[in-house]
């Protein structure tokens, strides 16, 4: 019988998480089933999403259930199979990650192929997994981004924002990003070619997008809200595009909206929030596209990896305040 490590929900939390809300736990894991497989997970993903979750309370991503193991993205490899056409051995993506081990059913399993692709296997996490997704759907279906316009993104450093901001270059935008210290704004002006980038923390968020864009912008890739969503708003031009992704700010504490919510209508704006699973049928097209990127060398990501399962909560935590981490958050679990 395998013993796995998995993270369980045993309170839910109010306003910002803390260790005490949660259980690192030990389970014994069943033989796969008919349909089923064993799988040994390697790299797992930790995203701000999973805060919500947390909560009972109706929202598009089912909440966690207490003293039952966590859940999401995660990578790993088939060690037992009782699926046809699904070998030991195969590389796989599924959503059932904080643990060490998984009985997956096959409806639930997506192979990959890391050599073929020339990726790492954390990469199916990021940059070729949800959050690229969520930042090429949010780009071209949502903001509709057109050559010669400038946008902003917000948490530009992040997973999604990183990659939402490379791909606005490519269609010919000027962008302007905000993160949280000087070695993220680095990053993105210097490494992904990024026209301007701010510290949220120098000053007020709305005069220093005024200086980093003086003509105004034309979208906004929405992954705070808060004072950037402000601040987007004052600086847009008319007609301009909110494509609302996240809105981190607002997770673990309770902030009143922004005060010049009226703008929209004076500068007819359209805001839209998306969510990514709406979009699944987008991938095969982002696929092809993203992945023909990272072969050309056009496109670039960066991932911040914590060892083992122990140090997945600290990770969660890191990337709910914003911490240190840069590009994706993943952690290993080999």
């Amino acid at each position: 019988m395998t013993v796995s490590r998995e993270w369980q929900l045993v309170r839910r939390p109010r306003g910002w998480p803390v260790p005490e809300d949660f259980r690192l736990a030990e389970a014994e894991v069943r033989e796969p089933r008919d349909g089923e497989v064993l799988v040994r997970n390697l790299v797992m993903s930790v995203d701000p999403y999973m805060r919500g979750r947390m909560n009972d309370a109706k929202s598009y991503a089912a909440p966690y259930q207490l003293d039952q193991p966590m859940y999401g993205g995660v990578v790993g490899v088939v060690e037992e199979t009782r699926v046809d056409g699904v070998e030991v051995g195969t590389t796989v993506r599924h959503g059932l990650g904080w643990r060490e081990w998984a009985v997956v059913p096959a409806r639930q399993l997506e192979p990959v192929d890391p050599a073929a692709d020339g990726v790492p296997v954390s990469a199916y996490l990021g940059v070729l997994g949800m959050p690229g997704l969520t930042a090429w759907v949010g780009l071209h279906d949502i903001a509709e981004v057109r050559p010669g316009e400038t946008m902003f993104v917000s948490a530009a450093s992040g997973a999604v924002g990183s990659i939402a901001g490379q791909l606005a270059k490519i269609a010919g935008l000027e962008v302007i990003g905000a993160a949280g210290n000087a070695e993220k704004v680095a990053w993105l002006r210097d490494e992904l070619g990024f026209d301007a980038a701010f510290d949220y923390h120098d000053g007020d968020v709305t005069q220093l997008l005024e200086r980093a864009a003086p003509k105004g912008i034309d979208t906004y890739f929405d992954n705070v809200g808060g004072d950037h969503l402000r601040a987007a708003i004052a600086v847009m031009n008319p007609f301009g595009r909110v494509a609302a992704c996240g809105m981190i700010s607002a997770y673990n504490e309770s902030h009143p909206g922004p005060d010049n919510l009226f703008q929209i209508v004076g500068k007819k704006l359209t805001v839209r929030g998306f969510i990514v699973s709406d979009h699944a049928h987008r991938e095969p097209v982002f696929r092809r596209h993203v992945s023909g990127l990272l072969r050309n060398g056009r496109l670039a990501f960066r991932e911040t990896h914590r060892h083992g399962i122990e140090s997945a909560l600290d990770a969660l935590l890191d990337v709910l305040r914003g911490g240190q981490h840069i590009g994706k958050m993943v952690v290993d679990l080999g």
